[in-house]
């Protein structure tokens, strides 16, 4: 049986209507189970808009690289002048939606005022933000032999891409839109196989290298110069299970520390909230749940090697 297109029609038991009508029951007992939080529909920070936003903000730091090939050294900052007098009143737009979901009942003038301060503080910051990314570009660009030129890490590493979201997402989060930061952080990760929490704090001269399986969670905290090879997972540990191994010295973080210089490499595990000492090195592979001390060397072990059976 075909229909009008010539396609194979599909026969659904008891017609397609019990269908619509079993996803509308559903998405009234959500709602119902989850009242506070429920489905907002188009009042909700928009991931398309978001992603939009991201890009256009990343030209607005690098121009001349990222930005229209029209754009000279002469016609660049007036470029960038346009470029953010619309891009950061959208961004506005999607704030405001997040203070009235944190807020239910704020007051227009309220979400106004409190709108206007976290772009304007957000907007200043965004030169320190680009000062530190060009740090991150060198770092790229000195500790990659395969890296030809700084541009190159610029235009295609994608962990540059990640590391961009992540600066502007950050600051995001610590001006009070976690929710936008959150979506922002998504962005990156589905674009880029890297995930970073937008509260993690994260040092100068940072450097993922390939960089697919990364994650970096919540109260992560990662010194200067820090290098991270694909693979490696700075992740969380339960509050209850860190309670009853004694703790950490910040009872609210769960997740590892690592200090300045230390370079991790692929695979390896870090879990709870261990501290890494400045200058040590990670191996790949490695499962590991307790401090090290600075400059020190925690090896995988050594693979056995054998003849091979008949068979394999």
């Amino acid at each position: 049986m075909t229909d009008d297109t010539g396609q194979a029609a599909i026969a659904f038991p008891g017609g397609l209507g019990i269908v619509i009508d079993g996803l509308r029951q559903a998405r009234l007992d959500w709602r119902a189970a989850h009242a506070r939080h429920a489905e907002c529909g188009i009042q909700f920070p928009s991931r398309q808009t978001l992603r939009r936003i991201l890009r256009e903000l990343g030209t607005a730091l690098f121009p001349l690289r990222l930005g229209p090939p029209e754009l000279t050294a002469g016609n660049e900052n007036g470029w960038v002048e346009a470029t953010l007098e619309s891009i950061l009143s959208q961004l506005g737009a999607q704030i405001a939606i997040e203070l009235r979901i944190a807020r239910p009942g704020i007051a227009s003038l309220e979400e106004g005022l409190e709108v206007e301060r976290i772009i304007g503080v957000f907007a200043a910051s965004l030169p320190d933000i680009r000062r530190l990314l060009d740090a991150d570009v060198e770092a790229g660009y000195a500790n990659d032999p395969a890296a030809r030129s700084v541009d190159e890490v610029l235009l295609s590493y994608p962990s540059l891409a990640a590391i961009i979201h992540h600066r502007l997402a950050h600051r995001l989060h610590q001006l009070g839109a976690p929710l936008v930061a959150r979506v922002i952080a998504e962005v990156a990760h589905a674009e880029t196989g890297i995930d970073i929490h937008p509260a993690a704090q994260i040092g100068r001269s940072f450097f993922i290298d390939h960089g697919t399986g990364i994650v970096i969670g919540e109260t992560a905290r990662i010194g200067d110069r820090v290098r991270l090879y694909q693979g490696v997972t700075l992740g969380g540990e339960p509050v209850a299970v860190r309670e009853a191994h004694g703790g950490a010295d910040d009872p609210t973080r769960r997740h590892p520390a690592i200090e300045d210089d230390v370079v991790i490499f692929a695979g390896a595990v870090l879990l709870g909230p261990v501290t890494i000492g400045a200058r040590s090195r990670i191996a790949g592979n490695v499962w590991l749940r307790r401090d090290v001390p600075p400059d020190s060397v925690v090896e995988a072990a050594e693979p056995a090697i054998r003849p091979r059976r008949p068979g394999e």
